[in-house]
């Protein structure tokens, strides 16, 4: 098996198409199937299911591509870890970032790495944290910020804040409770918007209802924090979140955020990177950047609810 072998194969399906992977790669299409083919034979699997409207991966070809796509970019890492300077790093990171995070860190961090590293090409990725704990472990990301639920020691991890999380509906929502707080135990009792147990702030949540010997009858599972927005909207019920995902609506007077009393309710976010991967000179850098921009944005009150770790 062969690097190149590789690279065409994540072309065609990046492309859907052997005929625009072929144009793409500068190489005659059928030298492209000729190489599709000794993979599938090494592999002793079919990769690629073919038809008239293009080329789509099996099962097996979707296992596969990711797989291929860690070890490209593992490689590529490992040269630009040989060429740069350790003054002025250079090359690709990929940082993941959940969804409910991104609204306070991303833009700040992407300004901030043009500033200081403007030879450094930050790629964001925004996903739930669950399945960007897989792209870390595969080395598709070097860095990612993570929920700790304790559940992390395959990564070196590092601390970055404490966000309290918070009882929101919409404004006028029927749900909004009477006075300016509430209680874990009314909270429980509405519908609640959440994400699904695999992900986010949700395991935080159940434990701290079966804590207190408290159950949630009635939960809406969104994994999408746009969709969850919208659903507040419409007043289909309530969420326990952090104020960051939600500030806009917020600001605006469309939400309203209310604190738990009674319940010790936050959670910790950690920027973690791979045991096993050394981080190249770039990811180091960007590292150290997110740490700094976390502590400003918190001491500015641009990060609202986050109590800086670092």
């Amino acid at each position: 098996m062969e690097l190149r072998q590789l690279r065409y194969f994540v072309a065609i399906v990046d492309h859907g198409s052997l005929s625009r992977a072929a144009r793409v790669l500068h190489i005659a299409q059928p030298a492209l199937t000729q190489q599709v083919r000794q993979l599938e034979e090494e592999l002793g699997a079919q990769l690629l299911h073919r038809s008239a409207q293009g080329v789509m991966s099996t099962d097996a070809g979707k296992t596969f591509y990711e797989h291929a796509l860690a070890i490209l970019k593992q490689v590529d890492d490992a040269k630009w870890a040989v060429a740069q300077s350790t003054n002025k790093p250079a090359g690709t990171v990929a940082l993941g970032v959940p969804q409910s995070v991104s609204s306070a860190l991303a833009l700040p961090l992407l300004t901030a790495v043009r500033e200081q590293y403007p030879e450094i090409s930050l790629q964001l990725t925004e996903e739930l944290s669950g399945n960007l704990i897989e792209q870390l472990k595969s080395g598709r990301i070097n860095l990612a910020v993570l929920f700790d639920d304790g559940q992390l020691g395959a990564f070196s991890v590092t601390p970055l804040v404490e966000e309290e999380m918070m009882f929101i509906t919409r404004t006028d929502s029927q749900f909004a409770p009477k006075g300016k707080t509430i209680s874990l135990a009314k909270a429980m009792q509405v519908p609640l918007i959440l994400p699904g147990l695999q992900h986010g702030v949700r395991p935080r949540i159940e434990g701290l209802a079966r804590s207190a010997g408290l159950s949630i009858p009635h939960v809406i599972d969104i994994n999408s924090v746009a969709i969850l927005r919208s659903a507040i909207m419409a007043d289909l019920g309530a969420t326990i979140l952090p104020v960051a995902p939600v500030l806009p609506e917020i600001g605006l007077g469309q939400m309203k955020a209310f604190p738990i009393s009674g319940s010790s309710m936050s959670r910790t976010i950690a920027l973690c990177s791979s045991r096993n991967i050394p981080l190249t000179n770039a990811s180091a850098a960007v590292q150290r950047l997110i740490l700094r921009t976390t502590v400003e944005l918190c001491t500015k009150g641009q990060w609202p609810g986050a109590t800086a770790l670092t």
